[in-house]
């Protein structure tokens, strides 16, 4: 029975994930999601449904275009196995609450898509921001929060949000980004104070570090950007998982 519910969830989780690869590489284009056939990067031909299957087809064609033979990336079907992960994952931690698997599931998909299509296009696009806004306070309220908690998240966000800002006003834009300050009150709003310092926190220490190391290989240089989306979604999900042992282990150390 395991192993059924296992393939069948990773089947839905594929699925999932091929949507989300049309989401990465819409969005930025302005072209709607939803409505249009998928087309070739290359020569740009329709593709037929056969050819669309998660993951199968991939492999069945040999990572390429069934009309021009140019080679497909492998962002599909890494995307697309993922995502299938990510469901039986998500559904064997929280199987008991059927909210928390559809909360966490659509949480973790939509900042999957902000972490790649930061990286591949450096955008953050606003239907995620808003999409994900949107999922937290709906489940501030299922899980019965007050008015109270609203509020108090709103404020997290709200100042983090200013403190994005004014990185993107003081760098002119070089070196934070304007979807970064947007995605930032998201954040603030999810995690809340204090956990949102531990994501912040997170997110400059491996953005740092990642850099000096592309730096010092010669892959970029004092002056080049670095998306720090992918950054800020690693700090968010470590926070929003292990946000309250990291804080104990602080507290801890500083003997508070």
């Amino acid at each position: 029975m395991i192993d059924l519910q296992v393939i069948f969830l990773f089947l839905i989780g594929i699925s999932i994930g091929s949507f989300l690869n049309v989401l990465i590489d819409r969005i930025p284009s302005g072209i709607s999601p939803i409505y249009g056939r998928s087309k070739c990067d290359f020569c740009h031909k329709t593709l037929p449904s056969f050819d669309l299957i998660p993951l199968f087809s991939f492999f069945y064609l040999k990572g390429r275009c069934r009309f021009c033979r140019k080679r497909l990336s492998w962002q599909y079907p890494f995307i697309e196995a993922l995502s299938g992960i990510i469901l039986i994952a998500v559904y064997f931690l929280f199987h008991d609450n059927w909210w928390m698997v559809i909360f966490n599931s659509v949480l973790l998909y939509s900042f999957l898509v902000i972490f790649v299509t930061d990286l591949k296009y450096r955008i953050i696009p606003d239907e995620i921001n808003i999409s994900l806004l949107i999922l937290i306070v709906i489940n501030i309220i299922v899980g019965g929060g007050s008015v109270r908690e609203l509020l108090f998240a709103f404020i997290s966000g709200f100042i983090f949000f200013l403190f994005f800002m004014l990185l993107f006003i003081v760098t002119k834009g070089r070196g934070i980004g304007l979807g970064d300050a947007k995605l930032s009150f998201v954040i603030g709003f999810l995690l809340g104070f204090p956990k949102v310092v531990v994501a912040f926190y997170l997110a400059f220490l491996t953005g740092a570090f990642i850099s000096l190391i592309l730096i010092l290989m010669g892959k970029k240089t004092m002056k080049s950007k670095i998306a720090f989306g992918p950054f800020l979604v690693y700090g968010t999900l470590v926070s929003f998982f292990f946000g309250s042992q990291i804080l104990d282990i602080f507290k801890k150390l500083l003997f508070l």
